[in-house]
C-alpha cells in the first residue's frame, strides 16, 4: 500500500528530471548596469523566449560587462562560447561593415527618425548581412543618442571640445568625427571607463543619458552638454550555431521575443531621457541643455567628405532625408 502511494511523487520526480534535462539554459551578457535599458530589453527577451518555448530555453544573464566589453562579447557569440549579447553597434563595424553607415554623426534628426528607419525595409536588410559574417541579428534596439561629459569644462561648442581626451567607442567612424571636432578620441572598452574617468586617464565620455545615469557617471564627470551628437542604435546578435538547432516555431518565438524586447528597452530610453537629465543635476551635474548644434555640424564638414566618399554620398542622403 505505502508503495502505491508513493508511485505518484516517482512519477512526477521522473517528469521533472525530463524537463529540466530537456532545458537549454543561454548565455547573455551586456556592458551597462542591471538597471539600465539594456537590463530591462534583455529580460523582456529573456521572458519571453522562455514562455514562447514552454520552459525550454531559458537565460542566464551577465550584466555590467561581466564577460568583456562589448567587442569580446561579440567575438565570443561568432565562436560559439557566449550564446547571445545585446550590444550597441559601437563595435558591431568591425565585424559587419555595412552597418559602420548608421554610425555617422548627425545622421538622424531624432528618435522618431531613426526608429522609423531601423524598423522599415532598409533598416531591416542590413540585419541580412550578419549569418555571412557568423552572426544573426534577431532585431535592432536602441542605446540612444550620445552627449558629452566631461571634468573639466561646460562645452557649448566644439572649440570649448577641442584637446579633451574622450573615451570613446572602437569605431572608426565616430573617432573621424570626434576629431573634426578637435576632441582626442580614446577607444576604451566599456567596463574599463569608471575607473579611467575616476583615476583622470580621460577627460571625459559620451554616452546616451540611460547609460551615464545608470552607471553613475555622475559621481567622476562634473560637466553634461546635450550634444545629441550620434544616434547610437543596438542589437540583440546570437549565432548561426545555435538559430540552427532550433525548429521553425523556436526560431519565431525568438524572434518576436527579440520585437517584444526591443519596444521595452526604447520605452525604458524615453523615460529616461524624460527624467534623467533632471535626476543627473539633483547629483551634481552641471548640464548644458542647448549647444551650438549649427557649429557642430559644420566642424564635421571633413568628415562628412570622408563619409561620402566610403559609403557614398547618396546612401547618406537616403537615410538622413527617409520620413
Amino acid at each position: 500500500m505505502k508503495l502505491i502511494k508513493t508511485l505518484p511523487a516517482l512519477v512526477l520526480a521522473s517528469v521533472w528530471m525530463m524537463n529540466a534535462s530537456a532545458q537549454t539554459v543561454l548565455k547573455i551578457g551586456y556592458t551597462p548596469a542591471v538597471t539600465s535599458h539594456y537590463g530591462v530589453g534583455t529580460q523582456v527577451l529573456c521572458d519571453e523566449i522562455e514562455k514562447g518555448t514552454q520552459g525550454r530555453y531559458k537565460c542566464q544573464i551577465f550584466p555590467n560587462g561581466a564577460l568583456g566589453g562589448e567587442r569580446e562579447m561579440i567575438e565570443a557569440v561568432q565562436l560559439g562560447t557566449l550564446d547571445m549579447v545585446n550590444t550597441s553597434t559601437g563595435p558591431v563595424g568591425n565585424f559587419v561593415p555595412e552597418v559602420k553607415i548608421v554610425d555617422i554623426p548627425f545622421l538622424f534628426r531624432d528618435y522618431d527618425h531613426a526608429r522609423r528607419y531601423l524598423d522599415s525595409a532598409a533598416g531591416q536588410e542590413l540585419l541580412t548581412k550578419f549569418p555571412a559574417k557568423g552572426l544573426v541579428a534577431l532585431a535592432w534596439t536602441e542605446n540612444g543618442f550620445r552627449h558629452m561629459t566631461n571634468s573639466k569644462r561646460a562645452i557649448v561648442k566644439p572649440a570649448d571640445a577641442s584637446g579633451l581626451k574622450m573615451r570613446t567607442m572602437e569605431n572608426k567612424v565616430h573617432m573621424e568625427g570626434y576629431r573634426a571636432f578637435g576632441i582626442q578620441p580614446t577607444p576604451m572598452a566599456f567596463p574599463e571607463v569608471f575607473g579611467a574617468l575616476q583615476q583622470g586617464t580621460v577627460d571625459g565620455q559620451e554616452n546616451p543619458i540611460p547609460v551615464i545615469l545608470a552607471s553613475k557617471f555622475s559621481q567622476v564627470q562634473k560637466h553634461l552638454s546635450l550634444t545629441g551628437h550620434v544616434y547610437s542604435p543596438a542589437l540583440y546578435l546570437t549565432s548561426p550555431r545555435l538559430m540552427n538547432k532550433l525548429s521553425d516555431a523556436d526560431k519565431k518565438v525568438f524572434y518576436e521575443a527579440a520585437k517584444k524586447a526591443t519596444m521595452a528597452q526604447r520605452r525604458k530610453v524615453n523615460e529616461d531621457e524624460d527624467n534623467g537629465i533632471a535626476q543627473l543635476e539633483k547629483e551634481g551635474m552641471s548640464v548644458v541643455r542647448k549647444v551650438d548644434g549649427a557649429a557642430f555640424r559644420a566642424a564635421l564638414a571633413p568628415a562628412m567628405v570622408a563619409y561620402a566618399k566610403e559609403f557614398g554620398a547618396d546612401n547618406i542622403r537616403k537615410i538622413q532625408d527617409f520620413k
